[in-house]
């Protein structure tokens, strides 16, 4: 009697074949995207921090916060994890959070704050980002130019931004809404550079890298 064949199980694919892309297709750079995110949400909110446009219509900001700066960025950092790319990974990802737990703080939480104490606590949110966003310039430093123009700008921001709330200072914070402005423009050149060169194929617009 002939001995039964036993069946072989199939195969596991490893972790690099589950990871490989299909055959002639290559991803697309997801960090134009986090910069652009970055970039506007920033920019409407500094244009009420600088006192530029009216605080009564500061609420239009929240949107934005949490479906661009702050979900489509998110996704961004999802992305930088599959790319390999360690410091977009953390950058888009830690600001989409930025942006989102921005919208929560004055959607839900801030009105639990007593009045007396919302500066602080605010002047605290801020100051805590400003030290993430100074330890990741110092990560920078080894992209681009146009990048770490981009976190040395925002470092000033929050830190102008978290003293002004601590302290009650409107013209700290107006300050600090003009440097959101620049890091604004600065991000936006970024993901514009990016998503340019990309699509024409060679260098349209410089960024300088520092690698």
């Amino acid at each position: 009697m002939a001995s039964a064949t036993v069946p072989r199980p199939p195969e596991v694919p490893t972790r690099e074949r589950m990871v490989e892309p299909a055959s002639g297709w290559a991803p697309a750079d997801p960090g134009p995207l986090g910069l652009a995110g970055f970039a506007l949400t920033t920019f409407v909110l500094s244009m009420f921090n600088a006192g530029l446009v009216s605080k009564t219509a500061e609420p239009v900001v929240l949107g934005v916060a949490l479906a661009y700066g702050g979900i489509a960025q998110l996704l961004a950092g999802m992305w930088e994890f599959r790319t390999g790319n360690t410091f977009g990974a953390v950058a888009f990802t830690s600001f989409g959070a930025f942006w989102i737990s921005f919208w929560a703080l004055v959607t839900f939480f801030v009105k639990d704050i007593p009045a007396g104490e919302v500066g602080a606590g605010v002047g605290l949110y801020l100051i805590s980002w400003g030290i993430f966003t100074t330890y990741m310039l110092v990560a920078s430093l080894r992209t681009t130019v146009a990048v770490a123009l981009v976190f040395l700008l925002l470092a000033a921001t929050f830190f102008l931004l978290g003293i002004g709330e601590a302290n009650g200072s409107t013209g700290m914070v107006e300050v600090g809404g003009w440097f959101g402005l620049a890091t604004a423009v600065a991000a936006w050149y970024a993901s514009f550079a990016a998503v340019t060169n990309s699509t024409f194929g060679r260098t349209v617009l410089p960024v300088k890298s520092l690698k």
